[in-house]
């Protein structure tokens, strides 16, 4: 099933997430539904809160990014092989040298911004049978994880920008909370006015 997208401006994506208990209610039909979901979006990644639930979880694919030229063969064979269920996740460890890239996200339609993080991350989580892993991911698949992270922390990409930065793309957020935005998914918009 395709749920609706969170829209920004609604307090879910600045809540920090809960901790999934083993026994969380309905658990594999989440998963599958925001795969779904991310997968009917045209998105790499998906968050719980983006489905409106402040837990600590999201679900990747990131085989779309394997179609960059730029990239190696080692990190094309990574990325079309890292569809993945993160549940529970804590980054231990982020390393090198920051780098840019131009990001985006399914919350905030029309609105791409290059974004800095480091490298290479190493992170601790759990899959959907809760069995423990420690990984170390670099590039584009680190890149992911951590737009994605950012999420079950209460993060948005727009975050991370200068002031300045922010300042230019504050109408065109306002107007997405507002639902005054085309999309080609589902979304529930926070000041939406609800009409009688």
């Amino acid at each position: 099933m395709i749920l609706p997208i969170v829209a920004y401006g609604d307090p879910v994506l600045k809540k920090k997430g809960k901790e999934i208990p083993e026994n969380y209610p309905e658990l594999p039909a989440l998963i599958e539904n925001m795969f779904e979901t991310m997968y009917g979006a045209y998105g790499v990644g998906l968050a719980a809160p983006q489905v409106g639930l402040a837990i600590r979880m999201f679900v990747i694919d990131p085989a779309p990014f394997a179609e960059d030229e730029s990239i190696s063969e080692e990190e094309k064979e990574t990325l079309l092989n890292l569809k993945k269920v993160f549940i529970n996740p804590q980054i231990t460890e982020e390393t090198g040298e920051e780098w840019a890239f131009n990001e985006g996200c399914l919350s905030i339609p029309d609105v791409r911004e290059d974004v800095k993080r480091k490298p290479t991350i190493s992170i601790t989580y759990q899959d959907e049978n809760f069995n423990t892993y420690t990984e170390e991911y670099s590039g584009l698949a680190a890149r992911v994880i951590q737009h994605e992270y950012d999420h079950i922390e209460g993060i948005l990409f727009t975050d991370k920008l200068s002031p300045f930065k922010r300042r230019l793309v504050k109408r065109k957020l306002e107007n997405i909370s507002k639902g005054k935005v085309r999309t080609e998914y589902r979304m529930r918009f926070p000041k939406l006015k609800k009409t009688k």
